[in-house]
C-alpha cells in the first residue's frame, strides 16, 4: 500500500511539472550608470529574455505611445490597409480643437488610404490621423474603438493598461506600463508594414480624393530623434536603432519605445517618464529617454552574450528507479536545450540549476518521459525553468512488481489488520467452543448422577 501511494505520489509531482514547465525569463543585470527615466524595460528579443528593469509595472502614462495600440487594433481589423479608403471627417477633427495636440495636417474632405492614415500618425505623432483611423474601425464610435483598445490589451497579457482615448492625450484614468508596453510593442511588431513605417524619417503622400487629391501633400519628418541622425545635429542619432514611436505630455513626461539591432542580436527598449521640466519650471533641453536608450543598447550589445547553459545530452540528475531488472536509478537529462542572456565575463557553469525531483519512479519509463524539473538562476534572477527527461527507456520486470505487489499486501496495514481481526475470531471460537464442551460435559455428568 505504501509503494501505491508513493507511485501516485510520483504521478502528482509528474503532472505539476508539466504543468509548470513554462520559461520564466527575468534577469536584471548591473548598467553601469544611473538612468534619467523613471520606468523602464529592455528586453533581447532573441530570446524573449528581459536583462533590465526599473518600475517596469508601475503605472505611468504613455502619451503618444497609445498610437501603437491604436495601429495594433487598426490593422487587426482593416483587412486591406492599402485600399481601404477614408474620408477626413471635420466632426473627427474638431474635437481635438484646443487640446494643444501634435498634428499631421491632414485635410478635411481628403479621402486617404488607412495606410496613409498609419504613416501620418505613427512618424510625425499625428493625432488627427489617430482620430480619424477611431472613428473609422469604430464605426462612427471613438468609445467603441477605444474598448476595443482595451480588449486587446486584456488578450495580450496586460495587467496595468487602461486607454481613454486613441492618441494619448492627458488623462488621469489613461495609463499602461514598461513591462505591458513591451507586450504591446512585440505584438504591433509583427503585424503588416509596422516596422516599416515607424522606422520612416520622412513620410509623403496624395490624397486619392477630396479636394487635394493627386496633390503632394508636404513631406512630415519623423519625432524620433534616435533615428534622425538629421535632426538636432545628430545628437540623440543611434546608427543600430529602428522606430518605434516617442511620446510626451507634461504628465507623462518624455517617453519611447524603440528597437535596436547588431551583431546578431535585436533588443526592444520601453522608456518612460523622462523629465521634460527642470525643477525650477523650465522645459529641459535634455532628452533624457533618447540618451537612456542610446545607452542601454550600447550597455547590451558591448556586454552580454547569448551562452548555451544546459543541453539535451547532459545529465542533471538522477532518480531511484522501481521495478527494472539490474537497474536501480535513472539518469535524468533537460528536456531541451536552453541558452541565456549572460555578461560576457560570466561562464555558463555560474548559472544555479535548482532541481526538483521526485523520491523514485516505477517502471517502465520512456526517454524523454518528464520527470522532474529544473530552476535555472543567476545573480538571484529566474532564468528559465525546464523539464528533466529520462535519458533512456527501460521496461518494467514484472516479475519483481509481482513480487512487490505480494509483499506490500502482506505488510499493509489493512492486511495486518484483518489477520488479527480473524487471530481473535478464532480464539474466541475456540473459548467458546471450549466452555460449550465443558458445560455438556458437566451436563452430562448430573444426568448420569441424577439416574443412579
Amino acid at each position: 500500500m505504501k509503494k501505491k501511494l508513493a507511485s501516485l505520489f510520483s504521478i502528482l509531482v509528474v503532472c505539476c511539472v508539466l504543468l509548470t514547465a513554462a520559461p520564466a525569463h527575468a534577469a536584471n543585470y548591473s548598467i553601469g550608470f544611473t538612468p534619467a527615466c523613471s520606468a523602464i524595460e529592455l528586453v533581447n528579443l532573441d530570446t524573449g529574455t528581459v536583462v533590465y528593469q526599473k518600475n517596469a509595472n508601475t503605472r505611468r502614462e504613455p502619451a503618444s505611445l497609445t498610437k501603437i495600440m491604436t495601429y495594433v487594433v487598426v490593422s487587426k481589423h482593416v483587412k486591406d490597409l492599402q485600399g481601404t479608403q477614408v474620408t477626413v471627417s471635420k466632426r473627427v477633427i474638431d474635437q481635438l480643437l484646443g487640446t494643444g495636440s501634435s498634428m499631421s495636417n491632414i485635410k478635411i474632405g481628403d479621402v486617404m488610404t488607412v495606410y496613409q492614415l498609419l504613416n501620418c500618425m505613427m512618424v510625425p505623432s499625428g493625432n488627427d490621423a489617430a482620430m480619424v483611423l477611431a472613428d473609422y474601425v469604430g464605426g462612427g464610435s471613438i468609445d467603441k474603438f477605444v474598448a476595443m483598445m482595451n480588449q486587446e490589451a486584456k488578450a495580450l497579457g496586460c495587467t496595468g493598461t487602461h486607454f481613454v482615448n486613441p492618441h494619448g492625450l492627458h488623462n488621469n484614468d489613461h495609463y499602461t506600463t514598461a513591462a505591458d508596453l513591451v507586450k504591446i510593442a512585440r505584438c504591433a511588431m509583427s503585424l503588416p508594414y509596422f516596422m516599416q513605417v515607424c522606422s520612416q524619417t520622412r513620410y509623403s503622400y496624395t490624397p486619392v480624393g477630396g479636394p487635394d487629391a493627386d496633390k503632394k501633400m508636404p513631406t512630415l519628418s519623423t519625432t524620433n530623434l534616435l533615428i534622425d541622425k538629421n535632426a538636432r545635429g545628430g545628437k540623440y542619432y543611434y546608427q543600430f536603432a529602428r522606430g518605434i514611436k516617442t511620446g510626451h505630455t507634461d504628465q507623462a513626461g518624455y517617453c519611447l519605445v524603440s528597437t535596436a539591432s547588431a551583431y546578431g542580436y535585436t533588443y526592444l527598449c520601453v522608456t518612460l517618464g523622462a523629465p521634460s521640466v527642470s525643477s525650477n519650471g523650465k522645459a529641459t533641453t535634455t532628452r533624457g529617454e533618447m540618451t537612456d536608450s542610446a545607452s542601454l543598447y550600447r550597455w547590451a550589445l558591448r556586454n552580454l552574450q547569448l551562452k548555451k547553459v544546459v543541453g539535451t545530452d547532459q545529465s542533471l540528475g538522477e532518480v531511484k528507479l522501481n521495478y527494472a531488472w539490474h537497474k536501480d536509478s535513472l539518469l535524468l537529462t533537460a528536456g531541451k536545450s536552453y541558452s541565456a542572456i549572460l555578461p560576457k565575463d560570466v561562464s555558463a557553469s555560474s548559472i544555479i540549476i535548482d532541481k526538483t525531483i521526485p523520491d523514485h519512479v516505477d517502471a517502465p519509463v520512456k526517454k524523454g518521459q518528464t520527470v522532474g524539473k529544473a530552476t535555472l538562476k543567476y545573480a538571484g534572477q529566474t532564468l528559465a525553468t525546464i523539464n528533466l527527461v529520462a535519458s533512456e527507456s527501460v521496461e518494467r520486470s514484472e516479475m519483481l512488481h509481482t513480487v512487490d505487489v505480494i509483499k506490500s499486501i502482506f505488510t499493509s496495514v489493512w492486511f495486518l489488520v484483518i489477520v488479527i481481526v480473524i487471530v481473535l475470531l478464532v480464539a474466541i471460537y475456540i473459548i467458546l467452543t471450549l466452555i460449550y464442551n465443558r458445560r455438556r460435559k458437566n451436563m452430562r455428568k448430573v444426568k448420569k448422577y441424577r439416574k443412579m
